[in-house]
């Protein structure tokens, strides 16, 4: 019997069986997120208090104008049709304040009523103007069409937060749209020529209030200088002519004085009008009127003019004026050791900026001379720049309409 081949014993391994491990065991698990973002919960809150403030808005509008309709027979129906215009007025700014916060919509507001911008207006002219304010009857119309409105979208959120939640945000979205093209159509202002019937309103009393200014300041002048030298000179020669038999010599030590007297009376007066309206201006232009005030700044002031023609003369006074006011603050505040007046075209604007090396901080606060500027130049549609940062340098420009000069 043949032997047989040992054969070598290999031992089997039988491979480990191991149970993968998910990924969501072994990863942290992610943040829990709303499924809508703030902009949408936003909308849905804003079409939710629709309806309470539909209902206010509506019994308001129903109840005021009622109530004034009823009593026009009586002298109390208009005074109460204007406060009721006046509040519609006051819930239209809240209403515009709850649609910008919820739905990022920025309605202009519109311009104050002047009720007490003219002295002399009239408690019937204050009334009229009221009663004509076109904001405040639209008001009233957009809280009065808003009461059924208000109803569908409330319930139509409602419901759908319960019901369609995978297609709130697209209904939200849609509701909210109608919402703010109600809100930039009937609570913005009606058009720019509203507001800017009311800034040309505002200017014509800063002219006025200017030009009164302006004269109170010349009749002071007058009186406390040149007037008072004058009387001061004519009692002095009345002395001089009694003493001029008596005591010559006196006498004309008085025609001394008094003629004296008469040279700071003229320089006065010369000082007075050239305030007034600089002759160099009207005779040379604003190149040489800037060239003279510049002499006698206390800083050194290089003058730089580009002007082809002249513009027209009331432009010309105000940027003398501009000019001249500004290059005083750099004598009396600025600190500086130079300073620099540019003049030039720029399509249909003047430009005049006034720049310095002093120690800046020019800011143009209420009742000071740069806040006065703003105003004078606000009055013709002009502006004023002030660049002016805490240790300088400061540079203000001012923007003035060109208009031509006409022979």
């Amino acid at each position: 019997m043949p032997n047989a081949t040992p054969t070598s014993h290999v031992p089997q391994t039988t491979p480990r069986r191991t149970t993968p491990t998910s990924r969501s065991d072994a990863d942290p698990l992610p943040p829990a997120r709303l499924p809508f973002g703030a902009p949408t919960w936003k909308e849905i809150a804003h079409l939710l208090l629709n309806l309470p403030v539909a209902v206010f808005g509506f019994v308001y509008v129903v109840t005021s104008v009622s109530v004034s309709a009823g009593l026009t027979v009586t002298v109390l129906g208009l005074p109460l049709l204007a406060g009721c215009l006046l509040g519609a007025r006051l819930l239209g700014r809240l209403e515009r304040a709850r649609v910008r916060g919820l739905l990022g919509v920025r309605v202009p507001e519109p311009s104050p009523l002047s009720l007490l911008g003219a002295r002399d207006r009239k408690l019937s002219r204050r009334l009229w103007l009221v009663l004509r304010d076109p904001v405040g009857w639209r008001t009233l119309l957009y809280f009065f069409i808003r009461l059924p409105w208000g109803i569908f979208t409330f319930c139509t959120i409602l419901t759908s937060l319960f019901v369609l939640w995978p297609v709130l945000s697209f209904i939200a979205r849609g509701l909210a749209a109608v919402d703010r093209a109600l809100a930039r159509g009937l609570l913005a202002p009606s058009d720019e020529l509203e507001r800017r019937i009311a800034e040309l309103e505002s200017d014509r009393g800063v002219v006025v209030d200017t030009a009164a200014a302006d004269l109170r300041r010349i009749e002071r002048d007058l009186h406390d200088g040149a007037q008072a030298r004058l009387v001061n000179l004519a009692m002095e020669l009345g002395l001089a002519k009694e003493k001029l038999l008596e005591d010559p010599e006196g006498a004309a030590r008085m025609v001394d004085e008094a003629h004296g007297e008469v040279k700071t009376a003229l320089r006065e007066l010369r000082d007075l009008a050239r305030g007034i309206h600089p002759a160099v201006l009207t005779d040379r232009g604003l190149d040489a009127a800037l060239s003279s005030i510049a002499t006698r700044c206390t800083v050194p002031v290089t003058v730089t003019t580009d002007l082809p023609v002249r513009p027209a003369p009331a432009i010309e006074g105000i940027a003398y004026y501009t000019a001249s006011e500004l290059l005083q603050n750099i004598s009396k505040h600025s600190h500086a050791h130079h300073a620099t007046i540019d003049l030039w075209r720029t399509d249909d604007r003047l430009m005049l900026q006034i720049r310095d090396d002093g120690t800046g901080g020019a800011t143009a606060t209420p009742g000071g001379g740069l806040h006065g500027l703003t105003e004078r130049l606000g009055a013709v549609d002009g502006l004023l720049l002030i660049d002016s940062p805490p240790g300088g340098p400061t540079a203000i420009t001012a923007e003035l309409p060109w208009r031509d000069r006409t022979a």
